[in-house]
């Protein structure tokens, strides 16, 4: 999947849309290691609001508009209750932070 990161474009590979019924579960009981990026994508846009119970290990948590453009980005710990975008979003891709992801997430949120 193909996402825009100012004036870049980053290909993220290995990206699962999410059904209907996935919606509800996520990244929850996966192992980080064998985890797919999870794509969520909605209709109209929404300010939806996520949580990370059950979901054993750290992820980046990447709100994009309508055109595939990042509008919001986190990274978000195990456990937390309520996490939301600043903005209404179309669609929102959860990547776990495995070895699969590591330049995508360095190059996205700019770490070493």
């Amino acid at each position: 999947m193909k996402i825009k990161h100012g004036s870049k474009i980053i290909n993220i590979p290995n990206v699962k849309k999410v059904s209907k019924f996935g919606e509800g579960i996520g990244l929850m009981f996966h192992r980080v290691d064998r985890c797919p990026a999870m794509l969520f994508e909605f209709n109209s846009p929404t300010k939806l609001k996520i949580h990370s119970f059950f979901v054993f290990f750290k992820f980046a948590a990447i709100w994009l508009d309508d055109k595939n453009r990042i509008i919001d980005k986190k990274i978000i710990k195990p456990f937390q209750l309520s996490i939301s975008c600043k903005k209404p979003f179309y669609k929102l891709i959860e990547i776990p932070l495995n070895k699969a992801y590591k330049e995508n997430i360095k190059f996205i949120f700019g770490k070493k």
